[in-house]
């Protein structure tokens, strides 16, 4: 099966072409500078700590040479390019501030060390990026399977099975219910960046999914929803994953919610050995996402 597969555009352009979101602020213009813990500093400091302001804000601080390249390549717009005041940059580094996505600002060094959560230097760029809307209406209905991810507590396993869903395949994740954030630093981190190239949803539970999943009137075939579980039905390798379906992994210690669970065409089990009676959520939705793999590349 091709690696490759298509992506829903965002509804209120958070992304833009690729051409436009390098239409650089000219570099002959000299770049702004922070060189003290005014307010602008202070929002950024924001952004990483503070859910609320984050999301009203509508954009996030995103750390790391993937992160940034992916939210870059994907099209999500930038805001604000931070960089070091260092006087060698990298390749990578120079080449995206001699054609910047966004206005450059330059950050003095114990600055941009702290936005970088770094403890051995400063970063050489960091960037404010708006953060990605998308809805179930443009999501695909014949790609991999869309991974829902109910209640997840951390931002570390969601950023870890975004980059499994995107590593393998999924069309989208989407989180159910009261949940960590995917725009947490943590979470981007966890995704090397994987959190711009695949789809992420937010929901608040199972209707708006069911709803996506099985239109109304015969629009469309329903798509098969499939729980995971110990306590399964079936084990994982004999659940009809091969055609696109709703794949639902639980919360970190209390599984799947009762919604979840009544909703559910059938619930698949992993098979184990040893003393362990179960893995991790993310490890879980990974090996998951594998078989959905393995059997469409084997039909």
């Amino acid at each position: 099966m091709p690696r490759s597969r298509p992506r829903p555009a965002p509804t209120n352009g958070s992304r833009t072409s690729r051409s436009h979101a390098r239409s650089a602020t000219p570099s002959s213009v000299p770049p702004a500078r922070v060189q003290r813990r005014n307010a602008t500093f202070q929002h950024w400091q924001t952004l990483l700590t503070n859910r609320t302001k984050r999301h009203r804000a509508g954009e996030m601080l995103v750390q790391g040479v993937r992160p940034i390249t992916l939210a870059i390549q994907h099209g999500h717009r930038v805001r604000t390019l931070l960089v070091d005041e260092r006087e060698h940059l990298s390749t990578w580094a120079r080449d995206l501030v001699s054609a910047p996505p966004a206005p450059v600002v330059q950050v003095a060094p114990e600055l941009m060390a702290e936005l970088g959560e770094r403890t051995d230097g400063p970063p050489e760029l960091l960037a404010i990026v708006e953060i990605p809307r998308h809805n179930l209406v443009n999501l695909s209905r014949e790609a991999g399977p869309v991974l829902v991810f109910d209640r997840p507590s951390s931002p570390g396993n969601l950023g870890s099975l975004a980059r499994s869903a995107d590593a393998l395949g999924a069309a989208a994740l989407v989180i159910s219910g009261h949940s960590a954030d995917p725009w947490d630093p943590a979470a981007v981190r966890a995704s090397t960046g994987s959190v711009f190239s695949v789809p992420i949803v937010q929901v608040d539970g199972p209707d708006a999914v069911l709803d996506w999943a099985r239109p109304q009137h015969g629009a469309a075939p329903a798509l098969r929803v499939i729980g995971t579980d110990e306590h399964g039905d079936v084990l994982l390798p004999d659940a009809p994953l091969r055609n696109p379906a709703v794949v639902v992994i639980g919360n970190e210690t209390r599984g799947m919610s009762a919604r979840w669970r009544d909703a559910c065409d059938l619930i698949a089990s992993i098979p184990m050995g040893g003393s362990a009676s179960s893995l991790n959520a993310a490890a879980a939705g990974t090996v998951v996402l594998y078989e959905a793999l393995r059997q469409r590349r084997d039909a």
